[in-house]
């Protein structure tokens, strides 16, 4: 990896190798999580209901909105790097008291439901911070950059998570997915203390103002650029993002996997995503026309997956949906960024935050009903109409836009 090449070139910084060193380590955990947590509801603590699987993703994301007034705020006024290191020890907590209840044998369906939500908080508040933070570590010249760095280090760990939480499962018990996961969030917190303070961009960081939410809301209503996007990511992040639903379904349901099987195609998936950040890394400053293709190829991926007549041809499909999803969501959260002003980022992307996962307590449990009723295919199909939607969305801006900034490159 040469930090001077342009697609690695946010690596300069000594601050940004740092955190996206802990970060990987996190990721590896939070992906062995993720992997643990569907196959115990889906298996263990339900039989085979997607639904409860959904009311699991809702209560995850639920916070994003709920805290939504708060989040975007303290992400625009307190020092951030103290606030995600508190952010990130509280999910280490949390991971390691769901790992020790599932271990002793004890954990019940509402236990996952009350770490879901407390977990959804911790992640509600460490967003929006987290991904303003980076403009604070390399300054917005190479924020795209580094965003987009930022998700290679998360989709490399989604390669390595799901298959390492599936060995462990068989091997050795879902608990112990849990508890590394909660080890792991260590990483971060020690990457971070030793952070270079005199290399922060300090400047690049919203100002400690006086203005609330409410100035954050009528700021984005005032830009159609930035309603569109919105409108996107609600709709692909409510009815097209439920990727735990979609594959667990269809592993369990369909392919008749065992947790091995499952855990493989998170990684599948995550090969598409790895790529799509890869591409994304190489690329200047992203473009509504970019997020409309994005969304396109998305929902075409979905359809693929949903018609797929095999294991390998399901992959396959996931390879494709997980490169138009990572484009597509790292286009939104640069556009968003680049073109806001810096007192106004942290309510800015908490909105974006809110938006994009916020509406998983909506379309999650919808999703996993679709899933038990008409079967995973037809719940996949519901995603493919979510990329439609949201192409006809931006389609309709872009004919009728005046905001030149949109268009450049």
């Amino acid at each position: 990896m040469n930090p001077e090449s342009g697609t690695f070139r946010s690596l300069r910084s000594f601050n940004f190798r740092l955190w996206t060193a802990g970060a990987l380590v996190s990721n590896v955990g939070t992906w062995m999580q993720r992997i643990a947590q569907d196959w115990l509801v889906l298996t263990q603590l339900t039989h085979r209901d997607a639904s409860a699987l959904g009311i699991v993703m809702g209560l995850q994301f639920a916070p994003q909105l709920l805290l939504l007034p708060w989040t975007g705020s303290a992400a625009d006024r307190l020092n951030q790097r103290k606030l995600l290191m508190l952010t990130q020890a509280a999910m280490g907590v949390l991971a390691l008291a769901l790992g020790v209840l599932t271990i002793a044998g004890t954990v019940r369906l509402w236990h996952v439901y009350v770490f879901a939500f407390l977990s959804g908080c911790a992640a509600a508040l460490d967003a929006p911070v987290r991904q303003t933070f980076v403009a604070e570590m390399v300054g917005d010249a190479d924020l795209p950059n580094a965003v987009a760095l930022n998700s290679m280090s998360f989709n490399a760990a989604h390669m390595i998570g799901p298959a390492v939480a599936g060995l462990l499962i068989a091997g050795v018990g879902l608990g112990w997915a849990f508890l590394l996961n909660g080890l792991s969030f260590a990483a971060v917190l020690i990457s971070m203390s030793f952070f270079r303070l005199s290399e922060l961009r300090t400047s690049a960081r919203a100002h400690r103002t006086a203005s609330g939410f409410l100035e954050g809301l009528r700021y984005v209503w005032k830009r159609p650029d930035l309603r569109a996007i919105l409108i996107m990511l609600f709709l692909i992040g409510t009815f097209g993002m439920n990727f735990p639903i979609f594959i667990s379904t269809m592993a369990v349901n369909v392919f008749h996997s065992d947790a091995r099987g499952f855990g493989l195609l998170s990684s599948i998936m995550a090969v598409g995503t790895l790529s799509g950040a890869l591409f994304a890394a190489s690329r200047r400053n992203p473009s509504l026309p970019s997020l409309l293709v994005g969304a396109g190829v998305f929902g075409i991926g979905c359809t693929l997956a949903a018609l797929a007549p095999g294991y390998w041809w399901f992959g396959a499909a996931l390879v494709v949906i997980g490169a138009a999803g990572l484009i597509f969501t790292n286009g939104t959260n640069s556009i968003m960024q680049l073109s806001t002003e810096p007192a106004m980022r942290g309510r800015v992307m908490a909105l974006r935050v809110g938006i994009a996962l916020g509406g998983a307590p909506i379309g999650a449990p919808i999703v996993g009903w679709v899933a038990n009723r008409f079967g995973p295919r037809w719940a996949l199909g519901v995603g493919a109409a979510a990329g439609l939607a949201a192409v006809l969305a931006a389609a309709y801006v872009l004919a009728r836009r005046k905001e030149p900034h949109l268009a450049q490159q």
